[in-house]
């Protein structure tokens, strides 16, 4: 993969990790997934593992199976799979990081550690070079979700100190209300993707330039996602807005009807 080449934009889909009656991981179904993804949703990137996949609740050997049948079954179909490689234990994330590289993943992603977290911003930077720099041919993005982690730093002053100590840093997938911190990553990093990860504010975030977004609901709405996002593009902020809300205030519209 080329760093300077190529982009993440447009949706991306965190995918969930599909389980047998027996609590098994089911790799034979990861085929139809993809199918799915790409042509019922029109979806081409996905990112595996994540807090959707429940990937901190799986064991490494999980992770490692199920990154490798992602890969296989998307090559050829969709243009990005990401794989979330963080794990409480530094030693456990760079060995998944170092599978990634080698099964033929796009990209790959971290958490902070959420249960002894980084004492500063340095100590997280650092935390995340040491994983970097276990798959350095990769394209390295943070995971930025403080309402798991506890961890609050300001998003914008990380992407500084990652671009002076990360060769292979390349954006974040910012899953957090604060917009502000959103936007100064957008305008100030221009040579950063910066992908939104809360779902129900994404036209929000595509206001604040957003180049693409990373999400759970882009698995079942990601045509009527891919819509909205076109709709904001060509001007038409009506129709823009009038999906956008179809997604947190669907329940409520439902109920309301059916009184």
């Amino acid at each position: 993969m080329e760093f300077a080449g190529k982009r993440l934009k447009g949706l991306i889909a965190a995918t969930f990790t599909p389980m047998t009656s027996n609590s098994d991981i089911n790799l034979p179904v990861i085929k139809q997934y993809v199918d799915y993804l790409v042509q019922k949703q029109h979806v081409r990137n996905i990112f595996v593992n994540g807090t959707t996949g429940e990937g901190m609740s799986l064991s490494v050997q999980e992770r490692k199976c199920l990154a490798e049948e992602w890969v296989k079954q998307a090559r050829g179909k969709m243009d990005n799979v990401i794989i979330h490689v963080g794990c409480l234990s530094l030693s456990d994330s760079k060995d998944l990081a170092a599978h990634a590289a080698s099964c033929g993943a796009d990209a790959i992603s971290i958490v902070c550690p959420s249960f002894l977290k980084p004492s500063s911003l340095d100590a997280l930077v650092l935390y995340m070079k040491e994983v970097a720099f276990a798959a350095p041919s990769l394209p390295f993005y943070y995971y930025h979700i403080p309402r798991l982690t506890g961890t609050t730093y300001q998003i914008c002053e990380l992407l500084r100190k990652a671009k002076e100590n990360i060769p292979s840093f390349r954006g974040v997938k910012f899953t957090d209300v604060n917009l502000m911190d959103f936007g100064l990553c957008v305008s100030q990093y221009k040579e950063f993707d910066c992908l939104y990860g809360v779902d129900e504010q994404l036209l929000g975030a595509l206001a604040f330039g957003a180049h693409g977004a990373v999400g759970s609901t882009y698995n079942y709405l990601g045509k009527k996602n891919g819509d909205m996002m076109a709709a904001f593009e060509g001007g038409n902020l009506q129709e823009a807005r009038k999906i956008q809300v179809m997604q947190p205030f669907k329940g409520e519209k439902a109920q309301a009807h059916s009184r």
